[in-house]
């Protein structure tokens, strides 16, 4: 048959590209515009092969062979397969298996069945060339293509390299146009500054306009232990005030009723430092989560736009869910009440904000934790979208 198939190692290319890219062969270090890089895959295919594109195979590794949100994301995509090997961690690192063999399987059945003329390989993995050697005996054209390596030498198998009919080049032009490295101020900018936290940030801090209060007796339980076994350090040692902080800034010359001192218990924020529970539950009460403001049709149309529209960027996917609690809140008053929590996400709604991010594969190759400049940019973007709302509701009232 006269068409071509593309077979991609998305490990190979992916990792490639975070080299070539960002210096290290992290996935986590670039982002990745998938629906740019099948339409860049097929019209490159196309063009030097001379033959219709039958099918894009997308080879992947995922934990228990579970497909991630990017996976999910690929295979409705027009013309596209995925298949998907092991993702597991050896020495700290992740590695995939049966990769390699599933692309092996595929190509020799794509020749052995006269599927297409010619195949496009974008892998480096010598342990591939069995299946190559087998798909040219069948009269298949074999076209290897290559990621440019950053230290300009080759990334890939000498044996694959001198057994493929056709080599090319995915150099970085063609790869900036839908991959780019992760950039603190690039990817995630913050929300606009406020008057009234930028001057609280700039007054001292508690300890430094006071004398320290005398030390208080042992507390009958133990205090939370730091994971290095030490004590957790005090705010007089952090260079910039933390939540509780700035919380006890806008308390100083409120009284403070005793029974809530007496019933506070610890717990650890959605930012860096303890809090009250007492206080956040008073504080979020009135406050819907998205969960309870989405109907059944509603999570279905979600979950399709979240496949088919979001590119799993954080700042992008802290932006979508605020979008959604803003237009099914409906009350202009609750928009208010959330703004009036800035910089300090609810708890119970930052709780359902990350595990909605976590959806997007930002856990994927970090020990199931969201990077804290993920977690950052997700909120940024959060905050970005609500305080545009709250202003805009204001703007309309002032008229």
């Amino acid at each position: 048959m006269d068409r071509c198939v593309v077979l991609v190692d998305a490990g190979y290319l992916l990792g490639a590209a975070a080299s070539l890219l960002a210096g290290e062969p992290s996935r986590s270090r670039i982002t990745v515009d998938h629906a740019a890089v099948v339409a860049g895959l097929r019209r490159r295919a196309e063009d030097e092969t001379g033959r219709p594109l039958l099918r894009i195979y997308w080879f992947d590794g995922a934990p228990d062979r579970v497909p991630q949100p990017e996976h999910r994301r690929l295979r409705v995509m027009p013309r596209v397969t995925v298949r998907l090997g092991a993702l597991t961690r050896t020495d700290g690192r992740w590695a995939q298996k049966g990769v390699d063999a599933a692309m092996h399987a595929e190509l020799s059945e794509l020749a052995r069945n006269r599927a297409c003329s010619d195949v496009v390989l974008v892998t480096g993995d010598g342990d591939l060339l069995p299946g190559m050697m087998s798909a040219k005996e069948h009269g298949v054209a074999v076209h290897l293509w290559a990621v440019q390596a950053a230290d300009g030498d080759y990334n890939q198998s000498e044996d694959l390299v001198a057994e493929a009919d056709e080599r090319r080049v995915l150099d970085r032009e063609w790869i900036t146009a839908a991959i780019r490295a992760r950039d603190a101020a690039g990817f995630c900018p913050p929300p606009g500054p406020r008057p009234e936290i930028a001057a609280i940030l700039a007054a001292p801090l508690p300890e430094t306009t006071a004398p320290p209060p005398p030390p208080a007796p042992a507390p009958h339980h133990p205090a939370h232990p730091a994971k290095n076994g030490s004590a957790p350090a005090g705010p007089a040692g952090r260079a910039v005030p933390t939540p509780k902080d700035l919380a006890d800034l806008g308390r100083a010359h409120a009284p403070q009723p005793p029974q809530q001192a007496a019933g506070a218990t610890l717990r650890w924020s959605s930012d860096k430092s303890w809090t009250d529970r007492a206080a956040d539950a008073a504080d979020t009460s009135g406050l819907p989560t998205l969960a309870q403001l989405t109907t059944a049709e509603q999570r279905w149309a979600d979950r399709e736009a979240d496949i088919t529209a979001v590119s799993g960027d954080p700042y992008e996917v802290g932006q979508v869910f605020a979008r959604r609690w803003i237009a099914r809140v409906g009350d202009p008053a609750l928009i208010q009440q959330l703004s009036s929590h800035y910089p300090r996400v609810p708890h119970r709604i930052d709780g359902e904000l990350l595990r909605y991010a976590a959806r997007f594969g930002l856990l994927a190759h970090k020990d199931d934790q969201i990077d804290e400049q993920d977690r950052y940019a997700i909120r940024a973007g959060f905050w970005r979208e609500v305080d545009g709302k709250a202003s805009a509701d204001q703007a309309g009232e002032g008229r």
